[in-house]
């Protein structure tokens, strides 16, 4: 597994690495015409996209699932929870998401860098899998006996009529891009913040998965779908490294630094040095798992390549055990 290159968490960001801000507001919004218009595009599958949910819907009892009408339930003993639950589909998908993206630039550029390729990646995998793969959602299942809560209670983004909805594509199911791109919001945030707490924004997507499956607008395997996908995307794309609580970035099962070096950070720091400069530290962490030495870099695949340790042209001078130059 590679692991991206970020920023350490306790510093201020590094501003070379944020791209341009009116390339990345054109790229953004390219990307999400090219979204809107390529769902609207997989319109017009009406039988098809039945004759999926049944088999879907199948597959779902032949495996044992649980039924999405328990959630439901749960939800409709209170006409203020089913409010809620249908406000938070319809209001913080996107919202959210760009919130997420505009802090990670200004904040943490090289998370945000990763978050927009991994997003990007995501949300055209989908696209493809809605294409040639139109499903109805459950709440239009007759079978499977849900309530369209966003009709009947309200508030609702979808038009009473799925086959001539001119704003949404009804029939683009699966996956289920309100999960994937909340576990996406939430493993960056995990990435590019430092406190104890931190694990709690993985409530964003727990509770995600309530509502979209609560509301009838999305099956369990929906959401499966949707996480495998983004398993897929991480094993090719890479991790971005995680910090401890103190701030200091880690790679799982990667072996702590030694004694010595540990103390020269400290001394360092306690100096107002950084530990750590350029490409030689890259180098020396093994950031994205690149072998070191000049021209080193992440595995590049669909995500794009991340930054190269680049060479600068002279020969390091030998270093003691303590990093100073001899």
């Amino acid at each position: 597994m590679a692991y991206a290159r970020t920023e350490p968490a306790d510093q201020e960001p590094d501003i070379r690495a944020r791209p341009p801000l009116v390339r990345e507001l054109l790229l953004v919004a390219g990307l999400f015409l090219a979204y809107k218009f390529g769902r609207r595009a997989a319109n017009g599958h009406v039988e098809e996209a039945f004759r999926n949910a049944g088999d879907v819907w199948g597959l779902e009892r032949a495996l044992h699932l649980p039924g999405e009408g328990i959630v439901q339930d749960l939800l409709l003993h209170s006409q203020t929870l089913i409010h809620a639950a249908n406000t938070y589909y319809a209001t913080v998908h996107f919202p959210a998401t760009a919130l997420f993206l505009v802090w990670l630039y200004w904040r943490r550029p090289r998370h945000y860098v990763w978050s927009r390729r991994v997003l990007a990646v995501l949300t055209a995998s989908a696209l493809v899998l809605h294409l040639v793969f139109p499903l109805a959602p459950p709440r239009m299942l007759a079978v499977a006996g849900l309530v369209d809560t966003g009709q009947v209670y309200g508030p609702t983004v979808y038009g009473q009529t799925p086959a001539t909805d001119s704003m949404a594509n009804q029939f683009a199911a699966m996956p289920s891009l309100h999960v994937g791109w909340a576990l996406v919001v939430a493993l960056g945030l995990i990435a590019a913040t430092r406190s104890r707490l931190r694990g709690l924004w993985l409530l964003h997507p727990a509770l995600t998965l309530l509502v979209v499956v609560g509301t009838a607008n999305h099956y369990w395997l929906d959401a499966i779908v949707a996480v495998g996908l983004l398993a897929v995307l991480l094993a090719v794309c890479g991790l971005p490294r995680f910090p401890r609580s103190g701030g200091e970035e880690t790679v799982p099962g990667a072996a702590p630094a030694p004694a010595y070096a540990q103390e020269a950070r400290g001394e360092a720091r306690s100096r107002g040095v950084p530990a750590e400069t350029g490409g030689a530290a890259a180098s020396a962490r093994g950031d994205g798992g690149a072998a070191a030495g000049p021209g080193a870099q992440a595995p590049a695949a669909v995500c794009g390549p991340w930054q190269p340790v680049r060479a600068t042209g002279a020969t390091a001078a030998p270093r003691d055990r303590t990093g100073v130059a001899r």
